[in-house]
């Protein structure tokens, strides 16, 4: 096991279920100064040790279920109230405030942003597809990023109140690209083609950037979201 610094940064990815091993790879290659020592979260023993939380793609009704079975439910959303959290697809539904399409009985969430998102989208898995990304922020940001979206969710509106943080768009999708059930002759496509969003120190992103090479999302979490999080306030 790594020995764990004051100086190190230490960061959970829940790892009930879903692509949780590919974001440990992705967050322990970082160009950064910080060493990272990743906790894979299962228990709210391990949740406690974390500064952020990183929670991966997966099936969002299942991953909810086994953080009630895992009494982890509770301390999650006592966790997003204060520290920096990145969900990726199934990650991102369980994020937001309110969810279109949800399952038969319901699905819980951690809230912790201020949107409303669809369950799947995009339609089933036979629908998945592949996408040169816009950015914003990022490092290299001229560059595209290449986006994997796997039964991947839709923003469908952003709620901010005036208390909350402002909500940023750092990438967004080709309207071009839009499925038809998404777009109308009346409505512009915004936000639907919004796919990465940053409120505060939360974040969320539809699709998967952990099953690309490219971690420039990774990165971008940890400088956007954690740093200034565990950073000492300026006199």
């Amino acid at each position: 096991m790594t020995q764990t610094t004051d100086t190190n940064l230490i960061i959970g990815i829940l790892a009930l279920q879903g692509a949780f091993v590919e974001h440990e790879m992705a967050l322990q290659k970082l160009p950064i100064q910080k060493k990272i020592d990743v906790v894979l979260v299962r228990t709210p023993g391990e949740l406690a040790r974390c500064q952020a939380l990183v929670i991966p793609g997966g099936e969002s009704t299942t991953i909810a279920l086994l953080a009630r079975l895992s009494g982890l439910l509770e301390p999650l959303r006592e966790f997003v109230r204060v520290k920096p959290v990145w969900g990726t697809c199934a990650g991102a539904i369980l994020l937001a405030k309110a969810v279109v399409g949800a399952k038969k009985g319901g699905q819980e969430l951690l809230g912790g942003m201020s949107i409303t998102i669809a369950r799947n989208g995009w339609g089933s898995q036979l629908e998945s597809f592949e996408a040169d990304l816009d950015v914003t922020g990022l490092r290299d940001s001229e560059r595209p990023f290449t986006g994997i979206f796997i039964r991947a969710p839709v923003v469908l509106t952003l709620e901010p109140s005036l208390e909350d943080p402002p909500i940023h768009v750092v990438s967004r999708l080709s309207p071009s690209l839009l499925p038809e059930s998404l777009t109308s002759s009346n409505s512009t496509p915004e936000p639907k083609s919004f796919v990465a969003l940053r409120q505060g120190h939360h974040f969320l992103t539809t699709f998967h950037p952990e099953l690309t090479r490219d971690n420039r999302f990774h990165e971008y979490f940890v400088r956007e979201c954690v740093l200034p999080s565990i950073s000492p306030p300026r006199p």
